[in-house]
């Protein structure tokens, strides 16, 4: 078994980047997700009292609700980004949770015992690894023996849209090219079964849901902000910086979100696969 932080063959020398970055744009996309939007298939399975480890929590919306579940348990909320940290933890004071803690960490390497948790999620975490595998196994080791493991990730792969403007074709192929040169993978829910049986976890159950963008305000929630972060985030300088595309290309993105967002008829699909594993 690779040890956590050692790369696995099939990951070693891999570039290992977080694909969006943490633009505001990027930020007021992931604050939209919440506990149920988000996380459904885990919440049946969460118990007042539990430890619960949320990997890549971001702003922290989705671990907030967590928390609020499963009182007087404890809530540890982790991302690499210390600036976004800290804006969580402004969140749970704002909101009054006072079960819940973010802190700075490495997915590879937790700073936590063996066996300190009974549950480990992570949203979107997976697809922008380049050793996902690792990743999971270091979560096997902090779970304890029979705890839950609750992962999710979307598949690019699957990504439909109406109407097939040119400039989302383009946007969706160019996601992919970027991911990858991130060392992550874009399609990477419909992998979830296949990486999580080979980090040693049991009882593997997947499942999957999807995100629907269809009303003026989801266009502009998704589209608005996508109009933004192929121009302004870390996705626009990968994208030059890896010679995928260029400003000009960039902006002409933008512009066909802006066009999908003011069109009442724009419609917009994001499928996710979901895995429950236990330790």
């Amino acid at each position: 078994m690779t040890r956590p932080g050692e790369a696995s063959a099939a990951g070693a020398g891999r570039r290992d980047e977080y694909t969006h970055g943490h633009h505001a744009s990027v930020l007021r996309s992931h604050a939209w997700r919440t506990a149920e939007n988000s996380a459904g298939y885990l919440l049946p399975h969460l118990a007042d009292g539990a430890r619960v480890l949320d990997v890549g929590s971001g702003p922290g919306t989705i671990t907030l609700d967590l928390a609020r579940r499963v009182r007087p348990g404890e809530v540890i909320g982790v991302d690499a980004s210390a600036e976004v940290v800290a804006q969580a933890n402004g969140l749970a004071e704002s909101e009054g949770v006072p079960n819940v803690r973010f802190e700075t960490g490495d997915a590879y390497a937790l700073e936590f015992p063996d066996d300190s948790f009974d549950v480990v999620h992570a949203h979107q975490v997976l697809q922008h690894l380049g050793r996902p595998i690792d990743a999971l196994r270091e979560w096997r080791r902090v779970l304890r023996p029979g705890g839950v493991l609750a992962v999710r990730d979307v598949d690019y792969g699957g990504v439909i849209f109406e109407p097939p403007l040119a400039g989302l074709t383009r946007w969706l192929e160019l996601y992919h090219a970027v991911a990858v040169w991130n060392g992550g993978e874009p399609d990477a829910g419909r992998k979830l079964t296949r990486w999580v049986r080979e980090a040693g976890f049991r009882e593997i159950e997947a499942s999957g849901s999807v995100w629907v963008y269809a009303t003026a305000l989801d266009r502009e929630r998704w589209g608005g902000a996508w109009a933004e972060r192929v121009t302004e985030s870390a996705f626009a300088a990968h994208a030059i910086e890896s010679g995928h595309a260029h400003t000009a290309e960039l902006q002409a993105i933008a512009e066909s979100w802006r066009s999908w967002v003011a069109d009442p008829d724009g419609w917009l699909l994001m499928p996710h696969g979901e895995v429950l594993a236990r330790a």
